[in-house]
C-alpha cells in the first residue's frame, strides 16, 4: 500500500481526471439512491402507485441507472489508464531494463488505481449526500413535494461507494494491461502506439467483441419477446444491451479510426484538416479510447429521452380512451421522468470528463510531434485549427453514433417494459418509437459547442511548447 500512496503522489497530476471520474460515479450512486428513497416515499404517501407496474417500474429503473453509472465510469477510468500508460511506455521500459517486472510495474499502477477510487469515491459520497438534502429541502420548501417523512440517509448509500473503489480499481489493472506488452529494448529504441494493422490483427479480442455483439442483441430481442407479457423483460433486454454495448466497446478498433478518418475529411483539405483526419489512423487507439467514452455518455441520455417520451405517449394514449387508466401517472411522470433526466446527465459528464483528459493527455504524448511540425513551419494557428479539427471530429462522430445507438436501445428498453402494458390496454403489443428530435438537434448543437470548450486547454498546451524544447523531449 505504501508503494502505491508513493507512485500516487509521483503521478498525482495524472490522476485529476480519473479522480473525478471516481467522485461522479459515487456521487450519482449515493443521489440516485437517495433520490429513489424520497420518489418512493412520495408515491406511497400520495397513493399513486395502484399498479404494480409503476413500482416495478421504479425499482428497475433505479437499478439500471445505478449499473449505467458504474459502467460508464469503469469505460472512463479504463481508456484514461491506458493512456496514461501510453505515456509512460519509455519509462515503463527503462524500469523493465534495470529489473523490473511487468508483473510488479502493472500492480503499482493498479494500487494507483485503488488509491484513486478511495479518494473519488468519499469526495463523491459526501457530495451526493449534500446535493440530495440540499434538493429536498429546496424540493419542500418551493412545494414542488409535498411535506412528508422522507428517508433522510438511504442505509444502501455505502454500496455505490465500496462498488466504485472495486471497479476503479478494476478498471485500472484492465488500463494497465499494456505494461505487459512493453519490453526491456523498447527503453533505447521507440515506444510508439500500435498501428491500425496491429491493432485489428488480434483474433482473441475481436472474436470475443463479435461474439458478445451478437449473443447480447440476441438477448434484446429475448426481452423484447418476453416484455410482450411481462414488465420483467427490461432487466433481459438491458443485460442484452449491456453484453452487445460491451461488444461493440471491445471491437470500436475495427471500425472507429476509418470512421473517423470519413467524418475529419469533411473538414476540407488543408493541411492541419489532412493531418487531423489521419491522426485518427496514426493513432488508432487513443483516437478510438476517446471517442467511444462520449459515445457511450451520448448514447446513454438518448436512451433515457427516446424511453421516457416513448412510455409518456403510451400512457398519454392510454388515457385518451379511458382516462380512469393509471390515475396519477402524469403527476408521477411529471416528478420522475425529469428527475432520472437529470441524473442519467452525469454520465455525459463522466464520459466529458474522459475526453478533455485525454485530448490533454495526446498533446503532451505529442510534444515531439508538435514541436516538429512547428520547426517544419507550421504557424500556432495551425496548430490549433489541427487540434480543434480532432476534438470536432471525435465528438461529431461520438454524437451522431451516440444517438442512432440510443434511438435503439430507448426504444427496445419501452418496448420490453411496456409491451405487456399495451397489450393489456389496447390489444397491440408494439411500443412505437417517439422520437425526440428537440434532443436531437439540441444535441447536435451542443457537440459542435463542446468540441470547442474541450480543445482549449489542449491548444493552450500545445501553442506553449517551444519547437526546440519540444523536439528534445524523450
Amino acid at each position: 500500500m505504501n508503494a502505491s500512496l508513493a507512485s500516487f503522489r509521483a503521478n498525482r497530476r495524472e490522476h485529476g481526471a480519473s479522480i473525478t471520474v471516481a467522485a461522479l460515479s459515487s456521487g450519482f450512486g449515493v443521489l440516485l439512491l437517495q433520490v429513489t428513497g424520497m420518489l418512493a416515499t412520495y408515491i406511497n404517501h400520495q397513493r399513486l402507485a395502484q399498479h404494480d407496474t409503476t413500482q416495478a417500474a421504479l425499482t428497475i429503473l433505479a437499478v439500471v441507472f445505478l449499473v449505467i453509472s458504474i459502467y460508464v465510469g469503469s469505460i472512463v477510468t479504463t481508456n484514461t489508464f491506458a493512456t496514461v500508460i501510453a505515456g509512460r511506455r519509455k519509462s515503463i521500459a527503462l524500469m523493465r531494463l534495470v529489473g523490473a517486472t511487468s508483473q510488479s510495474l502493472r500492480a503499482s499502477v493498479a494500487g494507483e488505481g485503488f488509491v484513486v477510487g478511495i479518494i473519488g469515491a468519499l469526495v463523491g459520497a459526501v457530495a451526493g449526500l449534500v446535493v440530495s438534502l440540499a434538493a429536498l429541502a429546496i424540493l419542500v420548501g418551493t412545494r414542488f413535494l409535498p411535506e412528508f417523512a422522507y428517508p433522510l440517509v438511504n442505509p444502501y448509500i455505502f454500496a455505490p461507494i465500496v462498488v466504485v473503489v472495486l471497479t476503479t480499481w478494476a478498471a485500472s489493472w484492465v488500463g494497465a494491461r499494456r505494461v505487459l506488452l512493453v519490453t526491456p529494448l523498447e527503453a533505447v529504441g521507440s515506444a510508439g502506439e500500435s498501428s491500425v494493422r496491429e491493432t485489428r490483427s488480434r483474433p482473441v479480442r475481436n472474436t470475443v467483441a463479435i461474439f458478445m455483439f451478437v449473443i447480447g442483441i440476441g438477448i434484446v430481442g429475448l426481452g423484447l419477446v418476453l416484455g410482450q407479457n411481462s414488465v420483467f423483460g427490461l432487466p433481459v433486454a438491458f443485460v442484452g444491451g449491456l453484453g452487445s454495448f460491451v461488444g461493440l466497446t471491445l471491437g470500436a478498433h475495427l471500425f472507429m479510426p476509418s470512421i473517423l478518418r470519413l467524418v475529419g475529411g469533411l473538414f476540407g483539405g488543408s493541411a492541419p484538416a489532412k493531418l487531423a483526419a489521419q491522426n485518427s489512423l496514426r493513432y488508432p487507439e487513443r483516437s478510438t479510447r476517446t471517442t467511444i467514452g462520449l459515445v457511450i455518455g451520448v448514447a446513454l441520455v438518448t436512451t433515457l429521452t427516446v424511453a421516457s417520451q416513448t412510455f409518456a405517449a403510451l400512457i398519454q394514449s392510454a388515457q385518451a380512451g379511458s382516462p380512469q387508466l393509471f390515475p396519477g401517472a402524469t403527476a408521477i411522470l411529471a416528478i420522475i421522468l425529469p428527475t432520472f433526466g437529470g441524473l442519467i446527465g452525469f454520465s455525459i459528464i463522466i464520459a466529458a470528463v474522459g475526453v478533455v483528459n485525454n485530448l490533454s493527455l495526446s498533446v503532451v504524448q505529442r510534444s515531439k510531434e508538435l514541436g516538429l511540425l512547428r520547426a517544419l513551419g507550421f504557424s500556432t494557428q495551425q496548430v490549433r485549427s489541427m487540434i480543434l479539427i480532432e476534438s470536432a471530429q471525435m465528438t461529431i462522430t461520438a454524437s451522431v453514433f451516440g444517438l442512432l445507438l440510443g434511438l435503439f436501445y430507448g426504444w427496445a428498453g419501452a418496448q420490453s417494459l411496456l409491451g405487456s402494458v399495451s397489450r393489456r390496454f389496447s390489444g397491440v403489443g408494439f411500443v412505437p418509437l417517439a422520437v425526440p428530435w428537440l434532443f436531437i438537434i439540441v444535441t447536435l448543437v451542443v457537440a459542435v459547442l463542446f468540441a470547442t470548450v474541450a480543445s482549449i486547454a489542449p491548444i493552450q498546451r500545445a501553442v506553449r511548447l517551444s519547437p526546440v524544447a519540444a523536439l528534445a523531449v524523450e
